[in-house]
């Protein structure tokens, strides 16, 4: 049993922790780049948090998804401002523009350089600025993760930047900061928290303590995850979120994802969706294949077993079925609800493309099986439809 496991250096769970902040800052006088989304009046209180610790904050604002133009260009005006710390609060976009930023002002190369697949993926030669992450949304686990996915839309795709000192120094994980999140935000960012979890549990890269991460995680989830999205002011049930995002992005950092976002690279940097939500598209056909080809080739691997320890972790029943976990996840993706991929532009005629692009992702690595091109395509001509294949009336 050989393993590594790391995370940020610390990190600050449950309600009322925002107000820790100002103890994170070292020292006064620091310029701090604040990297946040589009609303000025969420970021206020931190921004004034910052100033009354004595640091020196300049906001920095990114919408939607980071693109590589758009984090070369905040780096360089962090760097111009002579930024010497970054604070990141917002959505996962958001936290990984910081982590990317804090990388950047002291590795000064072309980006390029630095980025998977379509760059040199070289690391960085210098340590990043202390990084500070507050997540606002329950979903991606980018506070204690070690890259920054970037949309190239030069190369229509996403890539990560990434090494091991990218993560952050501290992270704040608040489950009140995630209350005012719409539902179709905390379907699509809560349902990208389970897909991590459940493909971090059964991935090749696995290890025991990952694994007692994911079980704890996707309990959490499971059992909150129908309830803050039918009701956003259940506290209760958006602090289960929150931790199973936490979990979530723990594991992944450390165990790695599968096929679901080694597809979601390429179709994120190709159609303009909810990342979740695509996700979500494709979670049952990547179940389903994953445990066909399982079942067919490899019955001796361990996550065949994982997957029905899944389902009775989902359906509560310790006499659970494999199919009774694909039931459970087709059920939630109807209640969301979950559209196909169609719904975001893609068409059989993209299907070798994508599979051509996801075979390079970092993702598909540590699927727990290898699957073929046409089980690859397969997926994608299942999925371009609603994932849903009807359900047997599971409890959520």
């Amino acid at each position: 049993m050989i393993f590594e496991f790391a995370t940020a250096q610390r990190i600050l769970f449950g309600c009322g922790t925002l107000r820790e902040l100002p103890g994170l800052i070292p020292g006064t006088g620091r310029r701090v780049a604040l990297i946040t989304g589009s609303s000025a009046e969420r970021v206020a209180p931190v921004f004034k948090a910052l100033k009354e610790c004595g640091a020196e904050p300049a906001a920095f604002s990114v919408s939607g998804e980071p693109t590589t133009d758009r984090i070369n260009t905040l780096a360089r005006q962090a760097r111009e401002q002579q930024c010497d710390m970054v604070v990141a609060f917002g959505g996962g976009s958001v936290i990984d523009a910081g982590k990317a930023i804090a990388a950047l002002l002291t590795n000064t190369r072309d980006l390029m350089d630095y980025l998977e697949v379509i760059g040199k993926g070289e690391p960085l030669s210098e340590d990043p600025a202390p990084c500070i992450a507050i997540p606002t949304t329950a979903g991606t686990g980018a506070e204690v993760t070690r890259n920054s996915v970037l949309l190239s839309p030069e190369h229509n795709v996403k890539v990560s930047m990434r090494h091991p000192k990218m993560l952050p120094t501290a992270a704040i994980v608040d489950p009140e900061l995630t209350l005012s999140m719409p539902p179709e935000v905390t379907a699509s960012t809560g349902l990208d928290a389970f897909i991590q979890l459940l493909e971090a549990f059964v991935s090749a890269k696995a290890n025991p303590l990952t694994d007692g991460i994911c079980r704890e995680g996707i309990r959490r989830v499971s059992r909150s995850l129908h309830r803050a999205y039918k009701d956003g002011t259940d506290l209760e049930a958006r602090t289960g979120m929150a931790f199973g995002s936490l979990c979530g992005g723990l594991a992944l950092s450390n165990a790695g994802l599968g096929a679901v976002h080694g597809f979601a690279g390429p179709l994120g940097g190709m159609f303009k969706a909810p990342h979740g939500m695509v996700c979500a598209s494709l979670l049952p056909a990547v179940m389903k294949a994953n445990i066909e080809a399982l079942e067919e080739r490899a019955a001796e691997n361990p996550a065949l077993e994982k997957y029905r320890e899944v389902a009775v972790m989902l359906t509560g029943s310790g006499n659970a079925r494999l199919s009774d976990g694909l039931d459970w996840v087709n059920a939630l993706c109807e209640d969301m609800p979950v559209s196909g991929l169609e719904a975001f532009g893609v068409t059989a005629g993209d299907i070798p493309d994508i599979v051509e692009k996801a075979r390079q992702a970092s993702s598909m690595k540590g699927n727990p099986i290898q699957l073929t091109n046409d089980e690859l395509a397969g997926i994608l001509a299942d999925s371009l439809e609603s994932p849903i294949h009807g359900n047997s009336g599971i409890d959520l």
